[in-house]
């Protein structure tokens, strides 16, 4: 009976501290969001420069640390295998339709042509420069959905890229 009431109280501990862990590790990945708060506020430039490289490099690899602290090393590989499981379930597929590798090709060439307009088109069209964040922030997500429907073939294609030793392997129209 005894033996039943500590084995509840460390589960109980061991869940309290996953979750305060987890928190951590949530609001350390989440840090570099606040960059346009200090960005916008009144203090000196330095201070803003510090502040804004912290938010960027430094307090999430603390909060990091923290949460592994709280958790354990054991907690922290429970909550990392369970993310990357995630993505590798529900991320892009291996390999994809004819149609939809032409769609996904297609929408990527198309932003990256927008990217390479941008400065040009902004410089004949000023009033846009208010909209620029939005614009930026839509092109991106696009770009990043582009890539999850092209799948991952087309992921190793784009990896291939920065291997020097890398060589395309042409496959002929009847195969």
């Amino acid at each position: 009976m005894i033996e039943d009431q500590g084995i509840k109280k460390a589960k109980k501990a061991s869940k309290v501290k996953m979750i305060l862990g987890s928190s951590i590790l949530i609001i350390g990945f989440l840090s570099p969001l606040l960059i346009p708060v200090v960005s916008g506020s009144s203090l000196s430039a330095s201070i803003k420069t510090i502040l804004s490289g912290l938010l960027a490099l430094g307090i999430p690899e603390l909060f990091i640390l923290i949460a592994i602290g709280i958790m354990g090393k054991e907690g922290y590989e429970t909550i990392k295998q369970s993310f990357f499981g995630f993505l590798k379930r529900n991320g892009p597929p291996r390999t994809v339709s004819i149609t939809r590798y032409r769609i996904g090709l297609f929408f990527f060439t198309f932003v990256l042509l927008i990217g390479l307009a941008m400065p040009y088109v902004l410089s004949f069209y000023s009033n846009l420069m208010e909209h620029l964040l939005m614009i930026t922030l839509v092109s991106d997500l696009f770009l990043i959905s582009c890539l999850w429907i092209l799948g991952g073939d087309f992921w190793d294609k784009l990896r291939s890229l920065y291997i020097y030793n890398s060589r395309a392997i042409l496959l002929s129209k009847n195969k």
